[in-house]
C-alpha cells in the first residue's frame, strides 16, 4: 500500500507518530462499525484530501488485520467508502472539479447534498442509515472545541458519532503527509490559498504574495511555503463586525461599570511550587493579584499553594472550578518534569492533553532552534477547553481553559504586564465592578474587649466585611489595634459628618461601655434620622461629651434631643 510505505520509509518521526495515531483510531472505528453504516465528509480541501488518503490506509491495514482481502486488492486500496459532499453555488469551481475527479479515481460513492450542512446531513441520516462520520476536523478549526476523537453529535443534531482521526494534527503535519505521500491535491493550494471557505469569504494568503515592481497581477507562492502555521486562515475574509447600540461599551478594556455595578464577582488563586512549601522562596505574584482583583472590585474566595505534582493541582482546581468566576494559576509550567499545571488543568476538567498548532508556532518563533527543553511538551494544552489570549505586547499568548486563566508570571513585573494585557483585550474575561470601599479604624482597647461589639456589627451589616489589619509588628492584645471596613456600598460605610472625628477614635471608652456610629444605607449628610448605635452594652441613654462635634443624643429608639 503506497501511503504506508511512504510514510514508514521517511525520515520525519513526527508525521510517523501522527500517522500512527490517525490510522489506529480509522481501524477502530472500522471495528465498531459495519462498513456500509459509516461515511465520509469530503469537501475538496487540504484536511480532508489527507483524511481521505488515511481511510485508503487505515481500511487497508483493518483488512489486514482481519486477513479478509479475498483476492479483491483494488477495492481495499482504494477504499469504497459512502461519501458525502455538501455543494453550494458559492463553492470554488476548482473545488468542485478536484472534488469529481477525487471520487472518480478512488470509487468513492458520492452523495452529493445541495443543502445546509444540518438540514443535508437530517435528509441523508433519514434516507440511510449512518452510525458515524468520519470528519477532517483539526484542532484550531472553529467547530472544534469540545471534540475529540470520538464525539457524539450535539444536541439539536441527528444522532452520530463524529469520528476526528486528524484531530491533533497541525498545519505543517498536514503538508508534510500530502508531500511525503505525494497524493494530488486541489490546485487553488498552488495558487497561494491556505485555507479555503467559500468564492465569498475566501482570498490568497497575503504571507505567500511575490512582490512584482513592474505593477503586473500578484502572484503567489504554493500553500506548503507557509512557514507559519498561526497564519494559515489568513486569506478569509473577515466580515466588518455588525454594530449594535446594545453592545457593551468598553473602556480600558474593561466592560462598562455601570452594566455590573450590582454584580458580585469572585476569583481563587493557585500557585504551584515545591520552593514556596519548602520555604526557599516567597511568593509574591498571588499578593499581588489579590491587589488587583480588589481594585477591580472582585472578591478573592481563596488562595493557595500546592507542590509540583498533577494530583494537587487537580484536586484544588477541582474544588473550586464550579465556586468562582476565576481561577489564576501560575507556576509549574515549561518543559520540565516538575512542570505539571497544565497537566492538572487537563485531569481536573476530564479532558487530555494534545498538542496545539498555533501555540507551537508562538513556542517555535520565540524560542527558535535554541530550544534546550521539550518545546512539544510546553505545547500540549487541555483540549477542547482552552483559549489563546492574543495581544500584541506578549511574545505567546496568555492561556484560558474554562475559568481557569494560567499565567506564566514569575515576578511582579512579569505579572503587571500580563495583568495589564489581560485588561485591554476585547474579550477580557475581567469585568470592573463596583469598586471595594475601605475605611480604616483604630482603637486602644484590646481584640479580647470589643470582640462581641465586632460579631454583632459584622450580623447586622453581612454586606460589609470587617476584619483586624496584620501588623509586621510584634503586638500585644492590650496595645493599639487597627480594624478594616470594606464594601462596596459608600453609604454602607461612611460614617457622616460627625464620625470624622470618630473615625479616629472610631471605637472608644465612655464609662466602661463601648459604642460604634455607623450610617444605614439611606443616609444622606443633611439627615440626622439615619445616625443610630449599632451596639452598646446596655438599652441606657448616654451622652459622649469628648466629640467636638455636636452629635444626638442617641437612644436604643433612635435619636432624641439635640446637645
Amino acid at each position: 500500500m503506497e501511503i504506508d510505505s511512504a510514510i514508514r520509509n521517511c525520515s520525519d518521526p513526527r508525521l510517523q507518530i501522527k500517522y500512527q495515531n490517525a490510522t489506529y483510531v480509522i481501524r477502530r472505528a472500522f471495528a465498531l462499525y459495519e462498513f456500509q453504516q459509516v461515511a465520509f465528509s469530503f469537501n475538496g480541501g487540504k484536511d480532508s484530501t489527507v483524511l481521505l488518503h488515511l481511510l485508503r490506509a487505515g481500511y487497508f491495514l483493518y483488512q489486514k488485520e482481519m486477513g479478509s482481502f479475498n483476492g479483491n486488492m483494488d477495492s481495499v486500496l482504494k477504499c469504497p467508502i459512502r461519501t458525502i459532499y455538501f455543494e453550494t453555488t458559492s463553492t470554488f469551481p476548482e473545488i468542485n472539479s478536484f472534488t469529481h475527479e477525487t471520487a472518480a479515481s478512488y470509487d468513492l460513492q458520492l452523495d452529493i447534498i445541495r443543502l445546509d450542512f444540518k438540514s443535508g446531513l437530517v435528509a441523508l441520516l433519514k434516507e440511510k442509515t449512518t452510525e458515524a462520520i468520519f470528519l477532517g476536523t483539526r484542532i484550531g478549526d472553529p467547530n472544534a472545541v469540545g471534540q475529540e476523537q470520538f464525539s457524539p453529535s450535539s444536541d439539536g443534531w441527528p444522532p452520530f458519532m463524529r469520528v476526528n482521526p486528524i484531530l491533533d494534527w497541525s498545519y505543517r503535519d498536514v503538508w508534510a503527509f500530502i508531500l511525503t505521500c505525494k497524493v494530488p491535491y486541489c490546485i487553488l493550494y498552488d495558487k497561494g490559498y491556505t485555507s479555503i471557505g467559500s468564492i465569498y469569504d475566501t482570498d490568497p494568503n497575503a504571507s505567500l504574495c511575490i512582490p512584482h515592481h513592474s505593477g503586473n497581477k500578484e502572484t503567489f507562492k504554493p500553500a506548503y511555503l507557509l512557514s507559519d502555521g498561526r497564519l494559515e486562515r489568513a486569506g478569509r475574509v473577515k466580515k466588518p463586525a455588525s454594530k449594535n447600540g446594545n453592545v457593551p461599551i468598553m473602556s480600558n478594556g474593561l466592560m462598562n461599570v455601570n452594566q455590573h455595578q450590582n454584580c458580585s464577582f469572585s476569583a481563587s488563586i493557585i500557585a504551584v511550587g515545591d520552593e514556596v512549601l519548602y520555604g526557599s522562596e516567597k511568593e509574591q505574584v498571588g499578593a499581588m493579584l489579590c491587589k488587583k482583583l480588589k481594585a477591580l472590585g472582585w472578591r478573592v474566595a481563596h488562595i493557595a499553594v500546592v507542590g509540583n505534582d498533577i494530583d494537587f493541582v487537580a484536586d484544588e482546581l477541582e474544588h473550586r472550578k464550579d465556586k468562582d468566576d476565576l481561577i489564576f494559576l501560575f507556576g509549574g509550567l515549561g518543559p520540565l518534569h516538575s512542570d505539571v499545571s497544565l497537566a492538572g488543568v487537563a485531569k481536573a476538567f476530564g479532558v487530555r492533553l494534545a498538542p496545539d498548532e498555533e501555540f507551537e508556532e508562538y513556542l517555535r518563533h520565540l524560542l527558535g532552534n535554541n530550544c534546550t527543553g521539550n518545546r512539544n511538551k510546553m505545547a500540549l494544552l487541555p483540549e477542547g477547553i482552552t483559549e489563546l489570549l492574543h495581544h500584541d505586547s506578549l511574545p505567546v499568548p496568555l492561556i484560558k481553559c474554562s475559568n481557569v486563566m494560567v499565567l506564566s508570571a514569575t515576578n511582579i513585573s512579569e505579572l503587571k504586564k500580563q495583568w495589564d494585557c489581560l485588561l485591554q483585550l476585547p474579550s477580557s474575561p475581567l469585568v470592573q465592578v463596583a469598586p471595594f470601599i475601605s475605611k480604616q479604624l483604630s482603637t486602644m482597647l484590646s481584640d479580647v474587649e470589643i470582640a462581641d461589639g465586632l460579631s454583632q456589627l459584622s450580623r447586622t451589616f453581612p454586606d460589609i466585611y470587617i476584619g483586624k489589619m496584620m501588623s509586621s509588628q510584634v503586638q500585644s492584645r492590650a496595645s493599639h489595634n487597627k480594624f478594616c471596613w470594606k464594601g462596596s456600598c459608600e453609604n454602607r460605610l461612611c460614617f457622616a459628618d460627625v464620625v470624622s472625628e470618630v473615625r479616629r477614635r472610631s471605637i472608644f471608652r465612655t464609662k466602661q461601655r463601648v459604642i460604634l456610629f455607623m450610617l444605614s444605607p439611606s443616609f444622606h449628610s443633611s439627615s440626622s434620622s439615619n445616625l443610630r448605635i449599632i451596639w452598646s452594652p446596655t438599652e441606657t441613654a448616654w451622652r459622649d461629651i469628648d466629640i467636638k462635634k455636636r452629635i444626638r443624643v442617641a437612644t436604643s429608639e433612635g435619636v432624641k434631643e439635640e446637645c
